[in-house]
């Protein structure tokens, strides 16, 4: 079965940084696009990044020269370096499958879900 577990998140200072990790299983992650996704309260769920299974990065205007997507094929697994973090970066931010079609960051297109990992940033 399809798995995706994050982890990584936590309490950071504006200008700060995190590494998030989203360790998958079920599935040959390099075979699929996937992405993250961020939802802050009162907000609605929002692309922030994605990766496809050809290298192909794509990101959030607001986080692009900040964030960084990668994987590790041999370990199955996508990363989201985050660097100078603001306070608007705070928000639940989830992993995501999407297994066809083209490159996307609408949470629509998207098939299996993490269960998230909290980002704080705070002074």
């Amino acid at each position: 079965q399809v798995q995706l577990v994050e982890s990584g998140g936590g309490l950071v200072q504006p200008g700060g940084s995190l590494r998030l990790s989203c360790a998958a299983s079920g599935f040959t992650l390099d075979e699929d696009a996937i992405g993250w996704f961020r939802q802050a309260p009162g907000k609605e769920r929002e692309g922030v990044s994605c990766i496809t299974s050809d290298g192909s990065t794509y990101y959030k205007g607001s986080v692009k020269g900040r964030f960084t997507i990668s994987r590790d094929n041999a370990k199955n697994t996508v990363y989201l370096q985050m660097n100078d973090l603001e306070p608007e970066d705070t928000a639940v931010y989830y992993c995501a499958v999407d297994s066809d079609g083209p490159p996307s960051l609408s949470h629509f297109d998207y098939d299996y879900w993490g269960q998230g990992t909290q980002v704080t940033v705070s002074s």
